[in-house]
């Protein structure tokens, strides 16, 4: 890595023939010769740069979207980016700095340059991602729920490269510190298990899927609410209060999750129990409810509404209006309007609806 050190004034190899007779007179200034190597790096960047731009704008026009141009701009910054580092480095060779300054220098560009290169690349991902996103329909594995697992795998992947780029730089051999990281992550396992819990079973919620964005979930401890948020450490559940609820993945993966919003469709099956007083006429009843059910606007055709009859209870016929709403977050809302036009419908048809009574009996002392 000694470069063309001032005693040896002629010129490298990949020079053009035309430029070795201005080489020869640099020669004798290195550090305008360096100079030099530097503002023409820098200038032919910017060349670079506006070409791609000014092509790929052209290209690209016809896609008029945000994401193509931030693409087109992020590899043409690249472009110039590698350019103006190798002018350093060429910049660098031609100086008398000795050898050993010499190749610390370039290392010590070389690393930036692999670092700035990680960074693009980090971007670039995130861009790839957005673009898996706008195309997922056409792919079965491209979902909401798994695009945080393709950004963890790309961002570990794209950094991992760099680490060892870093190290191949600077000629240090990867196994002795594979075999420390390897002493060190059984230590850092023990120490953050229960973090590290909560990432693996992320991954399984990711992979598996049990529930997705927008799903109405139940909790073991009975809370209810839409899933907002599915990371890899925790879950995110808004409650029908607006309360934000976070669940570390490790309790979603171990508990029983209730997914309302599961099954064929995501349409949801609604209980009302109704009971009128005995004597009732029992065809009235069920005629009256099944209207009630239809009549309303919230109320899915299909499946039809049902009434059926569940038993004979202490004071009263016990039945059940069963009816379909189209999503889970109604469930309130149409309960509770059923029953005001049940409650109303009785009253209209002359159904008595039974509660308990009872009867006190006082006895007097003279009685006794």
């Amino acid at each position: 890595m000694n470069g063309t050190l001032p005693d040896d004034p002629s010129p490298p190899d990949w020079l053009p023939a035309g430029l070795e007779g201005a080489w020869t007179l640099l020669a004798s200034y290195p550090l305008l010769l360096a100079l030099t190597i530097v503002v023409l790096g820098i200038g032919l960047a910017f060349l670079a740069r506006g070409f791609i731009l000014f092509w790929g704008l052209k290209i690209t026009a016809r896609t008029k979207t945000d994401l193509s141009e931030g693409i087109l701009r992020l590899g043409a910054s690249v472009t110039a980016l590698v350019l103006v580092y190798l002018s350093l480095v060429a910049a660098i060779q031609v100086l008398p700095l000795g050898e050993t300054a010499t190749s610390i220098t370039i290392r010590v560009l070389v690393s930036l340059l692999v670092l700035q290169l990680m960074r693009s690349g980090l971007r670039a991902a995130n861009y790839g991602l957005k673009v898996l996103g706008s195309v997922r329909d056409r792919f079965s594995i491209i979902e909401e729920r798994t695009l945080p697992l393709f950004d963890l795998v790309t961002t570990i992947l794209i950094v991992a490269i760099a680490a060892y780029a870093l190290l191949m730089v600077w000629d240090i051999d990867p196994t002795a510190w594979l075999a420390s990281a390897g002493v060190i992550g059984i230590a850092v396992g023990f120490a953050a298990r229960d973090t590290l819990a909560n990432l693996f079973a992320g991954f399984f919620i990711i992979a598996d899927a049990p529930y997705k964005l927008g799903d109405y979930v139940v909790l073991d401890n009975g809370a209810r609410g839409e899933v907002t948020g599915v990371g890899i450490r925790s879950t995110r559940i808004l409650t029908r209060d607006d309360v934000e609820i976070i669940v570390p993945n490790s309790e979603m993966a171990n508990s029983k999750i209730i997914n309302e919003s599961g099954g064929r469709w995501i349409k949801f099956r609604t209980r009302l129990k109704v009971g009128v007083a005995y004597g009732s006429d029992v065809d009235q009843v069920t005629e009256l409810l099944e209207r009630i059910a239809r009549q309303h606007d919230s109320v899915c055709g299909d499946p039809e509404a049902r009434v059926r009859m569940r038993g004979f209870g202490d004071s009263s016929l016990d039945f059940e209006l069963l009816c379909w709403v189209n999503h889970p977050s109604e469930r309130g809302r149409v309960t509770h309007e059923l029953f005001m036009e049940i409650y109303k419908g009785l009253g209209r048809e002359g159904i008595e609806i039974p509660f308990p009574q009872r009867d006190l009996w006082v006895r007097t002392p003279d009685a006794l």
